[in-house]
Parts: structure tokens; sequence; C-alpha cells
């Protein structure tokens, strides 16, 4: 897949996969990378700019099999942002179909 095509969706990807259920970093990393090749890095940077941006919140669990997993959270104003960012999705998707 082009990377081209991947980075302006990624932040979309992460955004939903925070809407159904609070996730660790490396789960949401294995998430994602079922159906797109990516880097951990990449996805860690995204959660980065996405909590100082006020979409996400962390908070730590304790794990029975190591160090503690900081889960991330869509705060409201992130699902707000999410459903935004949809929909901007979709209308391009459909305007680039159109064209294509």
């Amino acid at each position: 897949m082009n990377p081209q095509f991947k980075k302006g969706a990624l932040e979309l990807c992460v955004l939903a996969q925070l809407s159904s259920n609070d996730k660790y970093g490396y789960e949401l990393t294995e998430t994602i990378s079922e159906n797109l090749s990516v880097a951990a890095g990449t996805l860690y940077l995204i959660l980065k700019r996405l909590k100082d941006s006020g979409y996400l919140e962390t908070y730590l669990v304790e794990s029975q099999s190591g160090p503690a997993r900081k889960y991330y959270h869509l705060t409201d104003e992130g699902r707000s942002y999410k459903e935004n960012l949809k929909a901007d999705w979709l209308d391009f998707v459909k305007k680039v179909g159109e064209l294509i």
C-alpha cells in the first residue's frame, strides 16, 4: 500500500479503535497492523500528538505478566474530533472515487 495513503488515515484509525474501548499501545499497534503495515513508533507519535491536543487521556493498569500498561482513553473532545475527521475522510474518499 502506498505510504502516503496510510499517512493521512492512521490518525483516524487510532481514534476509531479507541472509540469502542480503551487500549494500550502494543494492543493498538497489533490491532491496526492486522490491516495496515505500520511501525509501532509511528503510532506512538500519533498517540502523543493526540494526547497533547486533549483528544486522549492515559492511565496505568498493573499487569500480571510485566510492567504496568499505559492505556489510552478517548476524551469527549476526542470523540467529537473523531466524528468530524471521519466525516471529512468519507467525503474525501467519495470525491476521489468520483474522479478515478
